[in-house]
C-alpha cells in the first residue's frame, strides 16, 4: 500500500541537501563552543556563522537571533520571557483563542501562577481576528499582545502587519507565532511582521526536527527560561545544538525567502478538495477562501469524529490531522473550531490536510475518490 502524507503543518521530510549540509558536522565538529582551546573555537566559529547567515537572511542583527529546540520553545521564552520582564509597568496581556497551544499555555499559566490579567480575543467565522479589537483592548497596563501570523488548524492569515504597527504605536511588545508562515509564506526580511518577537521552528520548512529560532528586536531581552549559563546571549542556557542549528541555516536559506512550499499548485489542489470533499451532506469546509495558507485544507464531518475519520484514512494509506499535532490523542473538541462557532460536537470532527511539495495529482484524486466511503463508513460507526 503506498502512502500518501497529507499532514506537512504537522512536520515536513528533511530534504536531501540539507542533510547533506549537516552530515559533516557530525564527523568532524567535536568542541563546545564555549571553551576557549582551538576544538572550542571551531565550534564557535560555526555557531557565530549560522547566526550570521540567519541574520542576513532576516536582515536583522546577529544579536536578535536566540536559537531554541523550535517553536514550542520560542513561544515560551517570547511570551513568559516578556512578561515577566515587563510585569513592573503592567500585568495585562492580549492573544487571541486561536492560538497553537504552545502560546494558550503560556497565557494560561501567567494568569494562574502568577497574577497576569489576560484578553483572549474572539475571531469571526473564518478565523480572522479584526485590528480594532486589538486596539480597543489595549490598556494603560498592557505589555504584550501575541497572536499567530498563520493558524495551523484552519490556516486563515492574520494581518500580523498591522497589528505589529497598531502595537507599536501604544508602545506595547508584540509576539507573533510565525511557526506556520515560514516556508509557506514569502518572507523579504523578518521586519514583513513589523513584530519584536518572531517564533519559528524549521521541520516544518524541510529542516531537522529538535531546531528553531525566536527573532528579538533589540533592546528587548527577555527573561530567560533556563540557567546555568550565558548561552544564546544569556537568554537561554545550555550548550547549543550545533548539528540542529546549522540545519535550521540550512533550510532557512533555501526554503523561506522563496517559499518550499509551491503555492499556485498548492492553492488548486487545496481549492479542488474544498470543492470535491465539500460536495458530501455531512462535509463542511472551513477557514477563508483567501488569506490562507495555499497548502491547508479543513474540514467538519457531521455525525462522527475525528478519531474515526483518521483511522479510516490510515487504513488506506493516507496521513492526516485533527490539528495540531500536539494536541493528537485528545478528545477534546478543536479550540479553533470552537472559537470560529463551531458547536462541540462539530468541534470534535476536525479534519485537516495539509499538502507539500511532494504532494501529486494522484494523491488528490485518490482521496477524493475514496473519502465518500470513509464518511459513510465513519457515520455508520458512530449512528
Amino acid at each position: 500500500m503506498r502512502t500518501i502524507y497529507l499532514d506537512y503543518n504537522a512536520t515536513t521530510p528533511l530534504d536531501q541537501e540539507v542533510r547533506k549540509a549537516m552530515l559533516p558536522l557530525l564527523e568532524d565538529l567535536q568542541g563546545n563552543p564555549s571553551s576557549i582551546h582551538h576544538v572550542g573555537r571551531k565550534a564557535r566559529a560555526v555557531l557565530d556563522e549560522a547566526r550570521y547567515r540567519v541574520s542576513a537572511v532576516w536582515r536583522c542583527k546577529p544579536s536578535e537571533v536566540i536559537f531554541t529546540s523550535g517553536g514550542t520553545e520560542s513561544n515560551n521564552l517570547a511570551i513568559l520571557g516578556t512578561a515577566r520582564l515587563l510585569k513592573s509597568k503592567g500585568r495585562h496581556l492580549i492573544t487571541s483563542q486561536v492560538e497553537h497551544h504552545a502560546v494558550l499555555h503560556c497565557f494560561d499559566y501567567l494568569e494562574r501562577k502568577e497574577g497576569f490579567e489576560i484578553t483572549r480575543l474572539p475571531v469571526d467565522h473564518e478565523g480572522f481576528l479584526d485590528p480594532l479589537t486589538i486596539e480597543k483592548a489595549i490598556r494603560a497596563d498592557t505589555v504584550l499582545v501575541s497572536v499567530m501570523a498563520a493558524n495551523n488548524e484552519v490556516g486563515t492569515l492574520q494581518d500580523v502587519a498591522a497589528i505589529g504597527k497598531l502595537c507599536r504605536r501604544k508602545g506595547v511588545v508584540f509576539h507573533t507565532d510565525a511557526v506556520q508562515w515560514f516556508g509557506k509564506e514569502p518572507v523579504p526580511s523578518i521586519d514583513c511582521f513589523q513584530a519584536d518577537l518572531v517564533s519559528v521552528c524549521c521541520h516544518k520548512f524541510h529542516g531537522p526536527k529538535g531546531a528553531g529560532a525566536l527573532f528579538v528586536r533589540s533592546p528587548l531581552l527577555p527573561d530567560p527560561l533556563m540557567h546555568g549559563g550565558g548561552h544564546e546571549n544569556e537568554r537561554r542556557a545550555g550548550t547549543e545544538n550545533l548539528l540542529a542549528i546549522w540545519g535550521f541555516m540550512e533550510a532557512l536559506e533555501r526554503f523561506t525567502v522563496t517559499p518550499v512550499f509551491p503555492g499556485v499548485r498548492l492553492r488548486e489542489q487545496t481549492q479542488h478538495l474544498r470543492r470535491a470533499l465539500g460536495e458530501n451532506p455531512y462535509v463542511k469546509a472551513l477557514g477563508p477562501k483567501e488569506r490562507r495558507l495555499t497548502n491547508t485544507a479543513a474540514f467538519t464531518v457531521s455525525g462522527t469524529d475525528s478519531f474515526a475519520l483518521l483511522a479510516g484514512l490510515d487504513i488506506e494509506g493516507i496521513c492526516a490531522s485533527s490539528g495540531s499535532a500536539c494536541a493528537a490523542g485528545s478528545l477534546e473538541p478543536s479550540h479553533v473550531v470552537l472559537a470560529m462557532g463551531a458547536s462541540r460536537e462539530a468541534s470534535r470532527s476536525l479534519l485537516r490536510f495539509s499538502l507539500g511539495r511532494e504532494t501529486t495529482e494522484q494523491d488528490i484524486s485518490t482521496l477524493v475518490e475514496i473519502f465518500p466511503r470513509i464518511v459513510d463508513r465513519s457515520v455508520g460507526v458512530r449512528g
